[in-house]
């Protein structure tokens, strides 16, 4: 350790030993920690262990059978027995013309949905925020909420209904100034704009609770300071409600961006037909006639792992990105 002779410190191996023995006893330290910690906590842990149970049954176990998109999968062979293909499925499948046609409608349908649908449940929150009759903003609030509660095969028939070209309300309105009815749900171009629109009904009143339960938690005293120097509402609203739920508002944009590829299946398989597959005809569907109609199961598996691939990689940069110059995430 020094050049002089006359140098009577520790060496390097005893410094080393003496490391190696202290790393040696933080280790151990730490796990006397967590063991007491366990034993501390064990009914915690004993309540959160059903949870743990269901996670891995239901969703890490299944994960499994992923290993069939880079088979040549056969139900009688099983998912061992199954002969190896490595990427053949997934060059099949850039370069079957139904598949980016399914890929493209659900980038575009996920795009309006997430440019229209996104804003509209933080608007209804600031909206019943600013209600002060208690009686009209309960009751506006029920009426928004319910169709997040009624049944997606019910939805669709209330779309159908509504359209109808002999009986709907929509056709009868319009044949009030002159127009001839039209069959909206067989025309590929009116597709979209009713399946977003019937998505903004069913569930934006009720995920606009999220962003009533930030602007409950904004302090008073912001708005009482704000309306000592003569703030208006509108300015109460730009200047302090939307600032204190933005963290609330980036949070759920990546969720949002991470669910992008994941439109609503229920409702497309139930509003959609042949004559409109041109624009209503998403990844899930295609997996879905793919897989299970069609028995191609490790060539829909081979979609469904792109699907979550692309997914994981939008929710990383999204959160990455807002991480970076908004200083919220999702870790």
């Amino acid at each position: 350790m020094s050049n002089d002779p006359n140098f009577s410190g520790p060496t390097t191996e005893e410094l080393v030993f003496d490391a190696s023995e202290a790393k040696r006893h933080r280790k151990a330290s730490r796990i006397v920690r967590v063991g007491d910690h366990l034993k501390r906590e064990w009914q915690l842990y004993v309540m959160l262990l059903p949870t743990i149970i269901w996670l891995l049954v239901f969703l890490y176990k299944p994960m499994y059978g992923l290993q069939i998109a880079f088979k040549d999968y056969s139900i009688f062979r099983g998912v061992a027995g199954s002969p190896w293909v490595g990427f053949e499925h997934f060059e099949t499948l850039f370069n079957n013309d139904q598949f980016l046609r399914a890929l493209k409608n659900t980038i575009i349908i996920s795009f309006y949905g997430l440019l229209f649908g996104f804003p509209m449940p933080i608007l209804l929150a600031l909206m019943f925020n600013e209600v002060l009759n208690q009686t009209f903003k309960k009751t506006a609030q029920t009426i928004v909420y319910l169709p997040h509660f009624i049944s997606s095969v019910i939805i669709a028939g209330i779309v159908m209904t509504a359209f109808s070209p002999s009986a709907g309300i929509v056709n009868t309105f319009l044949g009030w100034f002159g127009i001839d009815s039209i069959y909206f749900l067989t025309k590929p171009e009116w597709f979209r704009p009713i399946f977003i629109g019937t998505g903004i009904w069913q569930e934006a009143g009720f995920q606009s609770i999220v962003y009533l339960a930030a602007i409950a938690g904004v302090s008073p005293t912001l708005y009482e300071s704000a309306v000592v120097d003569g703030a208006s509402r509108w300015q109460m609203m730009w200047k302090i409600t939307i600032p204190s739920i933005m963290p609330t508002i980036i949070i759920m944009l990546i969720i949002r961006i991470g669910n992008i590829l994941e439109v609503s299946f229920e409702m497309i398989i139930l509003l959609y037909q042949p004559a409109t597959y041109e624009t209503a005809d998403v990844v899930n569907t295609y997996i879905y006639r793919q897989g299970l109609q069609g028995g191609q199961y490790d060539f829909a598996a081979a979609a469904g792992l792109f699907n979550a691939f692309v997914a994981f990689v939008l929710v990383m940069t999204a959160n990455t990105i807002s991480k970076r110059y908004s200083r919220t995430s999702l870790w």
